[in-house]
């Protein structure tokens, strides 16, 4: 997916979504001699909650940012993090779907609610 297919709405469901799909990560670490898991960081390292903020704010150029961070930070991210976070989002090259399916001529719409 090319970064000029994001809109700020559409940037802020990606963007939560690959907030969650970082989180779900989890990494052992002993503790006073437990052994304990911790969820992932990267999100905080990435500074997920700083574009999401942006992303959410109610001045226009503070919303532009936050797309243009994420526009930045996307190509970065693994393809098999990015193929998570667009499934998690429910989008779909409709090219790569078989001619049968009723998805395969349109957009796919993305739930506000994910």
């Amino acid at each position: 997916m090319d970064n000029e297919e994001f809109d700020i709405e559409t940037a802020l469901d990606a963007v939560a979504a690959l907030n969650r799909v970082l989180a779900a990560r989890t990494h052992r670490r002993k503790v006073m001699g437990q052994e304990v898991l911790i969820p992932g960081q990267l999100g905080e390292a990435l500074q997920l909650p700083q574009i999401i903020r942006r992303l959410q704010s109610k001045q226009a150029r503070q919303r532009e940012q936050g797309l243009e961070d994420f526009q930045e930070l996307w190509p970065t991210l693994s393809p098999a993090t990015r193929e998570k976070v667009l499934d998690k989002i429910g989008w779909y090259d409709p090219k790569s779907l078989d001619w049968e399916d009723k998805r395969s001529n349109r957009r796919p719409v993305v739930d506000p609610d994910h």
